[in-house]
């Protein structure tokens, strides 16, 4: 199985490493310029393809090597200034430094390599589904560390390569209305009686709002609730609170909800909802086009969550059914078609990982399947899929590298791979999205857009 290199392992330059003089032939997903010197790949973070830098290696193994850049020899045009202050030093992005067009290119190349290589299909290349390059993001975790000697709290994402706090004062990949609060939340939490004892903060810009959970290590007092509850009323926010990993209250403010295809979800802040909203609006229509519903059509949504695609599929479709293994995604679904009046979706609690055919949904028959799996993938269902010969398939990934290998799977059943596109879900990083349709036999393909 073909594997990206990962730039997140910590390296130690060696003594007396050698200095190489190298051009970067291109850029990996994860941002990284990728060289070659004696036939062996070498990964430069920071430089772009076809600027030449000197290079000192830090570490070396029998198919590639890793350096890290000493001095740029010239430099590319979409060679760009990065936006965050932080750029340098914060683990959350790594290709501000290159424009939109490079990453975009060199993630959707690498998409097409990735199957290509694995299935022994070329995917046409597709234009990107993408939004906004800043101020996309609707959640973030910062954390927090009380410093007793500067007597201060730092509030921050984790320094690359590190543990460390990076201390953040801006973040332009954030929702311009969370990047708002950073320094009166930070100022906020410093002054709390309890401001030793936080963990972290998570920030989600629901359609109604801000909203804040606070995880805290020890019991607030009344002092911090009031301080908390002020802060609220200041900034417009809800506020829930987390003494421990399972329990959640909420102190003051609105259930959060996020609109799609017309649809309200209610949500809790620990739910997963796509972090990106502009991209996710539209993944669903992008999904629900190549689906191709029909209004006599029975849909199964794999790995469904709350209900993304299963309710906007159940606006088109005779019954849609979802299967999701986090019990309170499922409840927060069936909720969700009941607000909706969508009475032909039904949701069930299972495990996708395990033997899938003994769980009550197996039986059914289905036209259409959508799955949505982690970073694992689906392999655990994948004979299913075959077994229950859908008309068409779309697999929405968080990992090339399983999506490849689960298209095999389908390929070899006698389906086609006939349309990918790449998702710039997460922009300047090195995550890579992608979505896929297969199609059963001789259906008809749909024409592209």
């Amino acid at each position: 199985m073909a594997q990206f290199y990962s730039p997140k392992r910590r390296v130690t330059t060696r003594q007396n490493s050698p200095v190489l003089t190298l051009t970067v032939d291109n850029l990996d997903p994860f941002g990284q310029g990728v060289a070659h010197h004696n036939g062996k790949a070498i990964f430069v973070p920071g430089v772009l393809p076809g600027e030449q830098a000197e290079v000192q290696l830090t570490e070396e193994k029998n198919k590639f090597a890793k350096g890290r850049l000493k001095r740029l020899l010239s430099r590319s045009p979409q060679r760009v200034e990065p936006r965050c202050p932080h750029f340098d030093v914060c683990g959350g992005c790594h290709q501000q430094h290159a424009d939109e067009s490079l990453q975009q290119q060199s993630k959707a190349a690498a998409l097409v390599r990735m199957i290509a290589r694995e299935t022994g299909v070329t995917p046409q290349q597709e234009p990107v589904i993408a939004g906004p390059q800043y101020g996309y993001r609707r959640r973030a975790r910062l954390g927090l560390l009380w410093q007793p000697k500067q007597q201060r709290l730092v509030m921050g994402f984790r320094q690359a390569a590190s543990s460390d706090l990076v201390p953040v004062t801006q973040c332009p990949v954030l929702h311009p209305e969370l990047e708002q609060l950073l320094t009166p939340l930070r100022a906020c939490l410093s002054a709390l009686p309890v401001a030793r004892r936080l963990g972290h903060v998570e920030l989600v810009l629901a359609d109604n709002g801000p909203v804040l959970v606070l995880r805290h290590l020890d019991a607030l007092k009344e002092d911090d609730r009031q301080a908390l509850q002020a802060f609220a009323r200041t900034k417009n926010v809800t506020i829930y609170l987390a003494p421990d990993s399972d329990s959640l209250e909420k102190l003051c403010g609105e259930t959060p909800y996020y609109q799609v295809d017309g649809l309200r979800l209610d949500f809790s802040p620990r739910d997963f909802i796509q972090v990106n909203d502009h991209v996710n609006q539209q993944m669903v229509a992008q999904a629900l086009e190549w689906l191709s519903i029909q209004p006599n059509d029975r849909v199964l949504d794999l790995f469904c969550g709350m209900g993304n695609f299963t309710l906007p599929l159940a606006r088109r479709a005779a019954a849609v059914v979802g299967i999701e293994g986090v019990a309170t995604l499922v409840a927060n679904g069936q909720y969700n078609a009941h607000k909706n009046r969508l009475n032909n979706a039904s949701f069930f609690h299972e495990n996708l990982e395990e033997d899938v055919e003994q769980q009550p949904w197996a039986a059914q028959g289905f036209d259409k399947v959508m799955l949505d799996p982690a970073r694992a993938g689906a392999a655990g269902v994948m004979s299913h899929i075959v077994k229950l010969a859908p008309e068409r398939v779309v697999y929405v990934s968080c990992n090339p590298t399983t999506l490849a290998r689960d298209s095999k799977v389908l390929l070899s059943a006698g389906y086609r791979l006939a349309r990918v596109r790449m998702l710039d879900m997460f922009p300047h990083t090195g995550h890579l999205e992608s979505m896929a349709l297969f199609i059963n036999g001789s259906a008809p393909e749909v024409a592209a857009k």
